[in-house]
């Protein structure tokens, strides 16, 4: 398979590890837990800890939920506006790892999500709520994970960056 090239650079090699990164954190992991949480489910070894009060608990997730997909959604965009580059010379490189290291926050903060999704299900033993929660965050990363057409727009604004002398410093 060959190297989708925009001009000068590898788009590949630009959102690989970020995707991957991204996948194991808001795919792979979430995936497991969710399959012991359906283990629980299907054999009753779990209990409503909190009664009446999951369902208020639900709603609150929800309303964190959405409020950090915003925030998440925000974040990448921002992400975007900073240098990320230290030299014409190192641009791949550097736009590489730059966009490894500040996608993990926001990988994290989605994963995050899930996390909720897990925690509503050790209170209230409910896996179809579960369920949707964690659903969300898949949607949510979906939304949020690097595309070739992000990584377009990405190298044209650190291309900017970097003519205009605005890079990173040490």
């Amino acid at each position: 398979m060959s190297p989708i090239l925009d001009d000068e650079f590898d788009l590949n090699r630009i959102i690989i590890k970020p995707l991957y990164l991204g996948l194991v954190v808001n795919v792979l992991v979430p995936m497991a837990i969710l399959l012991v949480c359906y283990f629980l489910d299907k054999n009753q070894s779990w209990f409503n800890r909190i009664g009446e009060g999951a369902n208020t608990l639900f709603y609150a997730i929800v309303a964190v939920s959405l409020a950090q997909a915003a925030v998440a959604l925000w974040w990448r965009t921002q992400m975007m506006k900073k240098p990320m580059v230290r030299s014409k010379e190192t641009f791949e490189d550097d736009l590489v790892h730059s966009l490894v290291a500040r996608s993990k926050p926001i990988f994290y903060l989605i994963a995050l999500i899930a996390l909720w999704g897990f925690a509503y299900f050790y209170f209230t033993a409910r896996f179809e709520e579960t369920l949707m929660i964690v659903l969300f965050s898949f949607v949510v990363f979906q939304v949020v994970r690097p595309r070739f057409g992000f990584a377009r727009s990405l190298i044209k604004a650190q291309k900017e960056l970097v003519e205009k002398g605005v890079v990173i410093r040490d």
